[in-house]
């Protein structure tokens, strides 16, 4: 059975939450879309949450949030305890997040991002594991 992947966006996002969506299918997970569904204006803090939510609710272990800067939609995230919500614009941020910080969220600016970069970033983050040891101590003072 296929890993569950949580992921949504704001209407800045939704374009490219539709390509990462694919993405993960092409990667073999199985993709939980939390919305939003259309280009209409929406507020980033709705899908944030609802992603927390869903990480919280065992719906899902991993997410990835999509905005039009990726600092709001990341901002949302981080409010809750459970949630290490990493904004990355490349596959070097997306390896650090999850060696050094146990991120469980990928951020994406959509309107900073190019498609091939954000691809190659998701790959990353979902293929590399916490590295703990030293790490896991400042980690453990983020929250939960």
């Amino acid at each position: 059975m296929a890993e569950k992947i949580a992921i949504a966006s704001d209407h800045a996002g939704f374009e490219l939450k539709t390509l990462l969506k694919q993405e993960l299918e092409k990667l073999g997970f199985e993709p939980l879309d939390l919305g939003t569904d259309g280009p209409a204006s929406v507020d980033y803090p709705d899908f944030g949450n609802k992603l927390a939510a869903a990480l919280k609710a065992g719906e899902a272990k991993r997410g990835v949030l999509v905005c039009g800067s990726g600092i709001g939609i990341s901002i949302a995230a981080n409010r809750h305890a459970h949630i290490r919500a990493a904004l990355c614009h490349d596959a070097l941020s997306a390896r650090l997040s999850r060696q050094h910080n146990d991120a469980n969220v990928v951020c994406f600016g959509a309107r900073l991002i190019g498609v091939d970069v954000a691809r190659d970033c998701l790959a990353v983050f979902l293929g590399t594991d916490f590295e703990g040891g030293r790490h896991q101590n400042r980690v453990a003072k983020l929250g939960c």
